[in-house]
């Protein structure tokens, strides 16, 4: 049962180790991430322990751990692909995005609430004339997280 314990916690230890620091190697060109394999071998640990612990003999907690470990893994790939793919693929141009002055606007700062769909809170912005609160706005320069925003006319 030893041997088992042993590679659940070591299973457990690289699973936090890539959760933590970032998949810092893949095997097969990404077919088998440290987080799909720790959390195999944490599995395959975890099932030959129970296996072995309610009497039944080892030659079927071997076969049983490690087909539960290539099913975590398989499991595990597949959804580490599929959020990767989910991903936003970078930053979203907001130049012509509208929206309405939340905060008065002039030249050093102020608060805009944009209708674009990615937009949840409200932005910094910042305009070369003031702008008073409740105006109707449009972006006309995007500068990282803040935007620079004119009257609509």
């Amino acid at each position: 049962m030893i041997v088992f314990i042993v590679i659940g916690l070591l299973g457990l230890a690289l699973a936090l180790a890539s959760l933590l620091l970032g998949d810092f190697f893949d095997l097969a060109d990404g077919a088998i991430s440290g987080t799909s394999l720790g959390a195999g071998a944490l599995l395959f640990g975890a099932t030959g322990t129970v296996i072995l612990s309610n009497g039944l003999p080892v030659w079927v907690a071997y076969p049983a751990g490690l087909v539960v470990a290539v099913l975590v893994i398989v499991l595990v790939n597949v959804l580490i692909k599929r959020l990767k793919a989910g991903e936003d693929g970078g930053p979203v141009s907001l130049v012509g995005a509208q929206g309405s002055v939340t905060s008065d606007v002039d030249r050093g700062h102020g608060e805009v609430s944009l209708d674009a769909a990615t937009e949840l809170e409200t932005r910094l912005a910042f305009s070369d004339e003031p702008i008073e609160q409740g105006t109707r706005v449009v972006v006309v320069e995007q500068h990282g997280a803040r935007v620079k925003v004119e009257p609509v006319r």
